[in-house]
């Protein structure tokens, strides 16, 4: 377990509620009585608790076995919600204008009367926003009336959640419920980026492609500062997270003997023959259906068995960006 997380109780197993009104009503109830719920968005499941609530974020970091220096998403139901937690400057408003609701997390100086307490913001003096496409979570968010912290539902540095069973796995008997929403579209998480004073500052890739960000803002996003040894300023931004239990290998050419292979479009990739396993993520060649497909993709795969999940090659364009990013987190050295 991570310095500095605490550990966790045990608890009773996780219910699993529908996505109907009585489910909607009793996840609310939980999440405003301090308990975690996790839920859908339009990108992965999410791990919510009252982001307001310091007892009910440290039931996160305890949960997912996540470290405290981690910052948090605090999720709310529209943007003039959001805005009132941080204070936005003319770039961080015309992202929120281009892309909320959406996959896309800002990370702008937190507002003098913000919520969202110290502990979800890991004591920084900035915050992370976002406000969900996801209907059912914008209901869930209306319904609790305050920001909800939601990190990927699922043990810190592993595969992100895509589905309610993908939660049970992770996390059955560390939460109270899972609002069960289906498959989420989207399938990676949101884009984030900072607006922090200066050039705003692409910390993560995600769901909106950096395309899209240069086309709002009229000009190239600068990238996030390589340093390992800094505090992330937002969610997502460690080295080794995203990760199966088997090692992966990327830019595979070749499928060895026993590996789990992981393919992308139509081109045959030699030795696939000889793999234990196989999944194409998209044959077409589309990112957007290989991104939607890639976190359940590493979780069968790694199921298999295999010791190894050799990747081949998926180009950077558009969503690949953000697809690589998952990948080479997953491949670094735990």
């Amino acid at each position: 377990m991570p310095a500095g997380t605490p550990a966790v109780a045990s608890q009773p197993a996780t219910r699993r509620l529908a996505a109907e009104e009585a489910g909607l009503a009793e996840a609310a109830r939980l999440l405003s009585a301090g308990r975690l719920v996790a839920f859908p968005t339009e990108t992965v499941y999410g791990l919510g608790a009252d982001a307001t609530d310091p007892a009910a974020v440290a039931q996160i970091f305890a949960a997912k076995e996540r470290p405290r220096l981690n910052p948090l998403i605090a999720h709310l139901p529209d943007a003039s919600s959001a805005c009132a937690q941080g204070d936005f400057d003319g770039a961080a408003l015309r992202l929120a204008e281009a892309f909320w609701p959406g996959p896309l997390t800002l990370v702008v100086p937190a507002h003098e009367r913000t919520t969202v307490c110290d502990l979800a913001r890991a004591g920084l003096p900035s915050l992370a926003l976002r406000v969900p496409a996801s209907a059912l979570a914008q209901d869930l968010l209306a319904r609790v009336g305050r920001p909800v912290a939601a990190p990927s539902a699922n043990r810190s540095g592993r595969v992100s959640p895509t589905s309610a069973g993908h939660v049970l796995g992770d996390l059955d008997g560390r939460v109270a419920a899972i609002l069960d929403g289906g498959a989420t579209p989207v399938g990676l998480e949101s884009t984030v980026v900072a607006c922090l004073g200066g050039a705003p500052r692409l910390l993560r890739p995600g769901g909106v492609p950096r395309e899209a960000i240069r086309e709002v803002l009229g000009c190239e996003v600068a990238d996030a500062e390589a340093d390992a040894a800094a505090r992330p300023v937002g969610p997502g931004l460690l080295a080794s997270h995203y990760a199966p239990r088997a090692r992966v290998r990327l830019d595979a050419r070749r499928i060895e003997p026993g590996e789990a292979a992981l393919l992308f479009g139509p081109e045959p990739v030699p030795g696939i023959a000889a793999a234990r396993a196989a999944i194409n993520l998209s044959p077409r060649g589309d990112a957007a259906e290989a991104a939607s497909r890639l976190f359940a993709a590493l979780r069968d795969l790694d199921a298999s068995g295999a010791a190894v999940i050799a990747v081949a090659p998926i180009p950077m364009t558009g969503l690949g960006e953000a697809i690589n990013d998952r990948l080479n987190r997953a491949a670094a050295p735990r």
